[in-house]
């Protein structure tokens, strides 16, 4: 899970999801995970984007290959997001 390019503690910032989504028994568990994240990823996450819109399939498509996420659709228009 560490080796991702995000960490779980990162996208969502809950570490009781964390928890659950890991199984851990107990919290001190899950603390661990969060201080190895810190430690390899730093503590300072910037929630800076980049933003895509996407009018076709062919085009979501490819913001998605290329390691965008979907977010929302306004207007017919769907909205994508990376990390900076």
């Amino acid at each position: 899970m560490i080796a991702q390019k995000e960490s779980l503690h990162h996208q969502t910032k809950d570490i009781l999801y964390v928890m659950n989504f890991l199984r851990h028994r107990r919290i001190d568990n899950t603390l661990i995970y969060i201080q190895l994240d810190s430690a390899i990823f730093g503590s300072g996450y910037a929630d800076e984007f980049t933003v895509k819109v996407a009018k076709t399939l062919k085009e979501a498509c490819e913001l998605v290959e290329a390691g965008f996420e979907y977010v929302t659709e306004i207007d017919g228009a769907r909205i994508f997001r990376k990390r900076k």
